[in-house]
């Protein structure tokens, strides 16, 4: 069994290779799920709906969000009638949105999301890390900010003093799908606000211990693959590179995949993780994506 912890961006292109090597019903993905909140009237978990249509072949792999066969009417009705959304969101989109707003009066999000999967005939175990509401925001020169405030509205320009987010409990089986793997592969998302907070729950790190874990790298040298992963970094202490990922996750982690233009970094990474690899960590095609799952996963 192999389990993935993923954000919204830069996991899922790695997600894109892995289910292409392993046969999928192997797979646990616990998603992060700090950044969900309501928009237009519709729950949005960005994060775990791009797992979704990752998984399912659908997802719009220019912007790693929503659909790639979407249409948005809804949106721009709305725009002419004066209503402006935060969000960009496409009609089909909107549709799995509406549905999980609507089965979340009944049930969980674990469980609305186990629903939806199976829907869109995805075999992985998709979990969000957490069925708790959060709230974060980002703490800049020009004061307190809403998350997707900061990253929409502000298009992630304000410096950037401090990322403040709520604790959280860990969903049913997430616990248990870390100590019962074999593997857990840390995928290549921001590890400020996509992987600290499923780590930073109650048990995560301990069960992290017990078992294999593989982070591939964010960073290219002192610039994050997307995303304001650097500001973040920066805000919370650490250096915007590779060096400063591996302080993150260095309490449990077994092997480090850097890429190749960063091997000055191998030697200082040596002195903190038993192994580390230097490969090509950009994801731009499906034999790339393909690559590197087979080498985190050591298949010839």
């Amino acid at each position: 069994m192999i389990t993935i912890l993923s954000g919204g961006t830069g996991t899922p292109k790695l997600l894109q290779g892995i289910k292409e090597v392993v046969n999928t019903s192997e797979l646990n993905i616990i998603v992060n799920t700090l950044e969900n909140d309501y928009f237009s009237g519709v729950y949005v978990s960005a994060d775990i709906d791009t797992v979704l249509y990752t998984m399912s072949n659908l997802i719009n792999d220019k912007l790693w969000y929503g659909r790639s066969d979407d249409t948005f009417y809804t949106h721009d009705t709305l725009e002419k009638l004066g209503f402006h959304e935060t969000l960009r969101i496409g009609d089909k989109d909107r549709a799995l949105k509406i549905q999980k707003t609507e089965l979340m009066k009944k049930y969980t999000l674990q469980k609305a999301v186990e629903i939806q999967k199976n829907e869109l005939g995805i075999n992985a175990n998709i979990l969000p890390m957490s069925n708790n509401e959060s709230q974060v925001s980002i703490k800049t020169r020009e004061g307190l900010m809403n998350f997707h405030d900061f990253l929409i509205t502000n298009q992630s320009s304000p410096e950037v003093e401090d990322i403040i987010y709520s604790e959280v409990e860990p969903a049913e089986g997430v616990i248990e799908s870390i100590e019962e793997s074999d593997h857990v592969i840390i995928g290549p998302s921001n590890p400020i606000t996509s992987i600290n907070p499923i780590i930073s729950m109650p048990g995560v790190k301990k069960a992290l211990k017990k078992t294999y874990v593989t982070s591939v790298s964010p960073f290219i040298g002192d610039d994050a693959v997307s995303g304001p992963a650097s500001k973040f970094m920066k805000a919370k202490g650490y250096d915007s590179n590779c060096v400063g990922v591996c302080l993150v996750y260095k309490d449990f982690l077994n092997h480090y995949i850097i890429n190749n233009t960063d091997n000055k970094y191998k030697n200082n990474i040596e002195k903190m993780v038993p192994e580390v690899s230097v490969e090509n960590i950009i994801l731009k095609t499906m034999e790339d994506k393909i690559n590197l799952a087979k080498k985190i996963l050591q298949i010839e």
